[in-house]
């Protein structure tokens, strides 16, 4: 995921924001996986803030994205990097990014 182009359509015209996606995200694994849902948020919002704050979508970068990694407790960056594999692939999946 080094390149991120959004398709997502329902956004014409605005920046797709890291939140917006994380949004749409978070409701999947809510139906899907919702034991991760609260771990998965707040790894999120602590990924967003990382990235500046109401981060566009394209600053999710695989750099930024093993820094932040980098900066987490040993604890928490097991659980970040499968909350981050499943995020990537369900951007892919759902066409947020190409």
């Amino acid at each position: 995921m080094s390149v991120v182009v959004s398709r997502a359509p329902w956004i014409v015209g605005r920046t797709v924001r890291l939140e917006h996606a994380a949004e749409d995200f978070l409701n999947e694994v809510t139906r899907q996986q919702p034991w991760h849902r609260a771990r998965f948020e707040a790894l999120l919002e602590d990924l967003d803030d990382f990235l500046g704050g109401a981060a566009p979508l394209s600053a999710l970068t695989d750099e930024r994205s093993a820094a932040w990694q980098g900066g987490l407790d040993a604890e928490d960056r097991e659980t970040a990097s499968l909350m981050l594999r499943e995020f990537t692939a369900y951007l892919l999946d759902w066409h947020w990014v190409s």
